[in-house]
């Protein structure tokens, strides 16, 4: 990773943190795929098994999984190539910040059908990759065309539920629909713990969402 520009040298998640998490998935073609791999923090890496699990028994498509060593780091190609991924050692879009992705506490998926859309200063929309402008309209099924698949709003829930608590989709200014994370506050506690209290801490997270969604609770109202 640190050939590749992926891990550096002050990362807030040293490389004895992280996780590399195998598994399979299903393409787009319905075909069936064993080197599906993303790297995480150790804490939440049961727990993005989980996830990965489910969306292969919902055949839930995915394009292409690799861990960002195959792009050198390279957000912009990772997105072009349609890949889901997790860690990459960078600063947030157009900021100096860690991005979550930094922490292993955010993953992208499909980005070409869920792009990241820049507003800019005129008011016309920008779609990352470029690809993704085909998405701009979010419904899954329109009259006289055929359903599309692969899109983040089916499994928003899901990675809720398994403590991605944010979806970058319910921002408005960019909108990354590809996007989900745990909090800022959240990813610097898990970092600064040791594993297995970070462990027991990301799980409580995730057992306080459940239970409060259980008692009736919203989407958003549970994930703060």
């Amino acid at each position: 990773m640190r050939a590749a520009g992926v891990l550096r040298a002050h990362s807030p998640a040293p490389c004895e943190r992280l996780r590399r998490v195998h598994f399979s998935y299903v393409d787009f073609d319905g075909r069936r795929h064993n080197d599906g791999e993303i790297i995480v923090l150790d804490a939440a890496a049961p727990h993005v098994r989980a996830i990965f699990d489910a969306l292969l028994q919902r055949r839930f498509p995915l394009a292409h999984a690799r861990a960002m060593m195959h792009y050198r780091g390279d957000d912009e190609a990772a997105m072009r190539d349609n890949n889901t991924s997790a860690f990459n050692d960078r600063a947030i879009t157009g900021g100096s910040a860690p991005s979550l992705h930094a922490y292993g506490l955010a993953i992208d998926i499909n980005p070409v059908q869920n792009p990241y859309v820049e507003i800019a200063g005129d008011g016309n929309a920008r779609f990352h990759p470029a690809a993704g402008g085909r998405y701009a309209n979010r419904a899954a099924t329109r009259p006289g065309k055929p359903a599309r698949a692969g899109m983040a709003e089916e499994v928003v829930e899901l990675f809720a539920q398994h403590g991605f608590t944010t979806w970058g989709g319910d921002w408005d200014a960019p909108i990354d629909y590809q996007h989900f994370q745990v909090s800022r506050t959240l990813a610097q506690k898990l970092a600064a713990l040791p594993p297995e209290q970070a462990r027991a801490a990301f799980d409580a997270h995730v057992t306080a969402y459940r239970h409060c969604r259980k008692g009736g609770g919203t989407r958003a109202a549970c994930a703060k």
